[in-house]
Order: structure tokens, then C-alpha cells, then sequence
């Protein structure tokens, strides 16, 4: 099925826009490609200029640092922090210089997980950002590579940008690839790859897509645009993948009479924003193995986690804390926060809710999980 059968509908409540740039779109391995840096923007002004508002997420730092400090191509952590701290600057210099030619102003954000998990710094970004929006200032956004380690990475900028889509709520999601959009599959393993121009249905279609590797120069594969697409289209949001080699995808994107990349229509049920933040923004701290009862009572019913569906404990968790939910074949299918601390979940486990007080001395809620703090995945 076409794309323009959409995106007419589609374009037409589109107000905000968040585009993401990989490292492979912006180096070529020897460091910072400024045509590209130039000819991006020069597309977001051009969408500024019809009236949209943009954020712009970007990868690039490592990228442009290792060409500096002359890295290997697989450095350690210490020194692709290093590489970040010194590439950080030659990125956003090139930013500058690009968007001075259109009399643009840029603002620099850099995030780590932490930042938009704690609700409080997450309302912080999200003011911080609005204001300089309105202000005519394009906000750049990184993850701040010197200073995260693995409990606070977002994993990669796929991520992050459909967490910062979801922060603004955007309408639209432009991710650029160093390929055409969803292939059948692996174009390195199978030249016959075809391009998929529509994903109507997130979540039954982008199962068994392409590849999970990423490149040499980032960590996004095509894998992580596909969770970050599935993501973001659970938030409402529409997302266009698109080779950023070509030029025009950015123009392409908003045009409604022209195709380009593959398009991910939104869900019909859109996720609200504080379940999309407990689902994809916070690191689960443990986990809960639940009988099929249980499992099936939350799947099926809308209801409320007892200590009674409660079958094993894991992690060290805290009370207030996101944990992962297991079914009995072990596959995790919701995420949620809970009432209780580890150390008491396990004291509760199997036992009626009428029993809580007079096991733990002490009662904060029936429920180990309330459905309100609850999201299937």
C-alpha cells in the first residue's frame, strides 16, 4: 500500500517534528562529513520556514573525536568518553557554522538516561526545550556520552530520539538512516532486499525485520529504529525512515504528494504520556514472575497486581521502583512501579492482600502493582 494514502491525514496534524541523525550519515569515518552537516541544515531551516517547530537529535561526537585523538576503531569506554569531550565541540562548531548561513541560533542539550527517567529533570528538559522553541532557537540534543555509563546510557540516539519525540510531543519522527528505510532484509546479506514503504501496524509488522548490527561508527542498527519507531508510534507519533545520504528525504518527509523511506503509522490507541514514560523511559530494577492467573488477569482484564499472582522475585529493587513482569514461559509483557520494596514482595509472594499487614507490620496499598502505574508491552 501507498504512503500518500496517509500522510495527507497524517502531515496535516503536524506541528512539531523531531529529526534524528546517525554517525553513519554524518561521518565517513574519517571524521565529520560538513556537507551533510550543511545540507541538514538547510533542510530543518526549510522546515522552520513552513511553519514547523524542530528538534534535532544527533549522534557524531564519538565519531568526530576518535578522528582527533586518532582511537582505534573499537576503543574502550574511558576512551570513547575521552573522544566524546573532544568531538562534542568539533560537532557543534559545524552546527553553528550550518545554521549561520540561514541566521539560525542553536542550543546545545546533552542527556543521559537518568535525566529523563527522574520525573522531576524530565519536566526540566522538556521546559528547557519548549523555551527555546519559542524563542526561535533549534535545540541539538546528544547523549552525553563523557559522563554516561551503562546504567545511564539510553543505549543509542534511535532511542533517545523517540524518547525526546515523546518528551515534546511531537507529531513526527524523521530518522535518518545510512539506507533507504525498512528493507525486507539485511542488504549486506541479501542483495535482494526490497525497500517496505508502509508499516500501517507497528506492532504486527516490524517482527523478524533486518538487521541488529550496527556500523563501525554508531550503535543504532536497524533494529533500534524499528524499537524506537514502535516506541514513538505508541505514543501517537508518525515516523518516516530515510536514507540521510540522499538529499531531500527532509523535504520529502512533509510532503504529502511525494514517498520517501518507509512511513510507521501511528497506533490507533495511543499509549498517555506518564504509562509511554514508565514503558520506555524508565530501567526496570527487577523483576516479578507471575502465575498464568495473574498474568492473564493483567493481559486480558485491566487489573491491579496482588501478592497473590506474585510467583518469584529478582533484583533489589525499592519501592516506587520500575520492575519488569514475566508470564510463566518467562517473557517479559509489561512493566510497571511497585508499592513495595524487593525484600517485601518476596515476604508477600502467594498470599492474600488481607494478609499484607500482619505479615509486614506495616500496609501501604492492596496491590503490589496498581494497574494505573502498569503498561503492557
Amino acid at each position: 500500500m501507498s504512503q500518500l494514502v496517509y500522510k495527507a491525514d497524517l502531515l496535516g496534524r503536524v506541528r512539531r517534528i523531531v529529526v534524528k541523525v546517525g554517525s553513519a550519515v554524518l561521518s565517513d569515518g574519517g571524521g565529520l562529513r560538513a556537507d551533510v552537516i550543511e545540507r541538514l541544515a538547510g533542510d530543518i531551516d526549510y522546515l522552520i520556514g513552513r511553519g514547523y517547530q524542530v528538534v534535532l537529535v544527533t549522534s557524531g561526537a564519538i565519531a568526530a573525536g576518535r578522528a582527533r585523538l586518532g582511537a582505534a576503531s573499537n576503543p574502550t569506554i574511558a576512551l570513547r568518553q575521552a573522544a566524546a569531550a573532544a568531538g562534542q565541540i568539533a560537532l557543534m562548531t559545524r552546527y553553528a557554522q550550518a545554521f549561520a548561513r540561514y541566521r539560525r541560533d542553536i542550543a546545545q542539550i546533552l542527556l543521559t538516561h537518568s535525566d529523563l527517567a527522574e520525573r522531576t529533570r524530565h519536566n526540566n528538559a522538556r521546559h528547557t526545550i519548549e523555551t527555546l522553541l519559542a524563542h526561535g532557537v533549534v535545540p541539538i540534543i546528544n547523549e552525553n556520552d563523557t559522563v554516561a555509563v551503562e546504567e545511564i546510557r539510553f543505549g543509542d540516539n534511535d532511542n533517545l530520539s523517540a524518547l525526546v519525540a515523546t518528551l515534546m510531543q511531537a507529531q513526527l519522527l524523521i530518522i535518518l538512516s545510512d539506507v533507504a528505510g525498512v528493507l525486507t532484509g539485511d542488504p549486506r546479506k541479501r542483495p535482494g532486499a526490497r525497500l517496505i514503504p508502509l508499516i500501517a501496524d507497528a506492532e504486527a509488522e516490524m517482527k523478524g525485520l533486518v538487521a541488529d548490527s550496527a556500523g563501525p561508527l554508531g550503535t543504532g542498527g536497524m533494529a533500534s529504529k524499528l524499537t524506537a519507531a514502535r516506541n514513538a508510534a505508541r505514543a501517537g507519533i508518525a515516523v518516516i525512515i530515510a536514507s540521510g545520504h540522499e538529499a531531500g528525504a527532509i523535504r520529502d518527509a512533509v510532503d504529502p504528494e511525494r514517498e520517501r523511506g518507509t512511513l510507521v503509522v501511528p497506533a490507533r490507541t495511543r499509549l498517555r504520556s506518564r504509562k509511554h514514560w514508565i514503558a520506555f523511559a524508565l530501567k526496570p530494577s527487577g523483576s516479578l514472575a507471575l502465575d498464568r492467573g495473574a498474568a492473564d488477569a493483567l493481559r486480558n482484564k485491566g487489573r491491579s497486581l496482588l501478592p497473590s499472582g506474585v510467583r518469584e522475585v529478582a533484583g533489589d529493587f525499592s519501592g516506587g521502583d520500575c520492575v519488569s513482569l514475566l508470564d510463566p514461559e518467562g517473557h517479559e509483557f509489561g512493566r510497571g512501579l511497585v508499592n513495595y520494596p524487593a525484600a517485601d514482595v518476596v515476604k508477600l509472594k502467594g498470599r492474600r492482600s488481607s494478609e499484607i499487614a500482619s505479615i509486614l507490620g506495616y500496609q501501604l496499598a492492596d496491590e503490589i502493582i496498581h494497574r494505573d502505574n502498569l503498561v503492557l508491552l
